[in-house]
């Protein structure tokens, strides 16, 4: 009988270390990002996000969200997380590490962006010309970026670019530190989760985000007064999101799996992405509204005027980058380019 039983045993062991039971297993993918569950990245992106590789995969993937920093460390350290293989797949902002990304902050620039899915598609083309060795350090899973920024302020609304003078206005890039300082205002840097603390503090009057994150963040309450440029929802910044893979971890993956994480990436994911933020961003700006602030939108002619001021930290950039042995000015004409292509202004 004890034979019977070892010989049971061994089979079963046998079985278990075969080719076609280790296919079988499931891969773990823990996604780690600084939103709340109930932000839009979370319930229109990562979440159908995961449905569609979960199934295409036959289960053999399981994704696993941790939303608000769960899985520890704070949100300029997502990428690098990613990275070293800390957590599987990280979302992020390339700006929360200044400096180094310099190429993908042309998108960061005043007044480069249009409504998401403008932006995000632009930066499909830009990123395969010209981010690859920004991010060859781990695997892209989606570069894109939310509808162009606001300003949002808690006691003094921004009517005009002369109300700007010396507020301390929250900003999201380095690039949007050195606009809001050329248009009279005094930056400050933060991640945008301590926002709505800073506003209701008082160590800042305003903040530079799009409307998409108001609700998760609760900023409606405390932010009365809200500027846009030009036309109804227009912004003038955004910033460059990234979904990023740990290398070694897609690496191991079996071609299959592989393939069902290629088509659920890229240019594939791009238009769920971009949807998903403008759809937000509409509903979000209407709860603004209906919580009683006020919009105010910066006639289009007066637009150029903010322009001209920033026109230094374009020039900036561009010197910038060819002194770091890139072409700046042609970067900055493809990055326009592609946003044209896109349909933004």
């Amino acid at each position: 009988m004890t034979t019977l039983k070892t010989a049971a045993a061994l089979a079963l062991a046998a079985l278990a270390l075969s080719p076609a039971a280790a296919s079988a297993q499931e891969v773990v993918l823990r996604v780690h990002h600084f939103l709340t569950a109930d932000s839009p990245l979370e319930v229109g992106i990562l979440q159908p996000w995961e449905k569609a590789i979960e199934e295409q995969s036959g289960g053999r993937i399981d994704i696993q969200r941790y939303p608000s920093m769960q899985l520890g460390g704070k949100p300029p350290q997502l990428f690098d997380q990613a990275r070293d293989g800390i957590v599987d797949v990280a979302w992020t902002l390339l700006s929360y590490t200044p400096g180094r990304f310099p190429i993908a902050e042309v998108f960061e620039l005043p007044f480069m962006g249009g409504t998401s899915t403008q932006t995000t598609m632009a930066l499909q083309e830009f990123q395969a010309k010209h981010l690859g060795k920004e991010l060859e350090q781990v695997h892209p899973l989606l570069i894109h970026a939310p509808a162009a920024y606001k300003i949002h302020t808690k006691t003094k609304p921004v009517a005009g670019l002369a109300d700007l003078a010396g507020m301390k206005i929250r900003a999201p890039s380095r690039q949007m530190t050195e606009a809001l300082n050329a248009l009279g205002a005094t930056a400050v840097g933060m991640p945008v989760p301590e926002v709505a603390q800073a506003l209701t503090t008082g160590v800042i009057d305003g903040a530079v985000i799009p409307w998409e994150v108001f609700g998760s963040l609760r900023i409606e309450s405390v932010a009365k007064d809200h500027t846009e440029m030009g036309v109804e929802n227009g912004g003038m910044s955004t910033s460059v999101f990234a979904l990023v893979m740990n290398k070694a971890k897609y690496d191991s993956l079996p071609d299959d799996l592989k393939k069902v994480i290629d088509d659920n990436s890229g240019a594939n994911l791009a238009p769920l992405a971009g949807k998903a933020l403008d759809d937000a961003e509409a509903a979000e700006r209407q709860k603004a509204i209906d919580a009683g602030g006020t919009i105010h939108v910066i006639p289009e002619a007066d637009v150029a005027a903010w322009k001209e001021k920033t026109r230094p930290v374009f020039d900036a950039w561009v010197k910038a980058a060819t002194d770091a042995g890139h072409d700046g000015q042609t970067i900055l004409n493809d990055a326009r380019a592609a946003l044209v292509a896109a349909g933004a202004k």
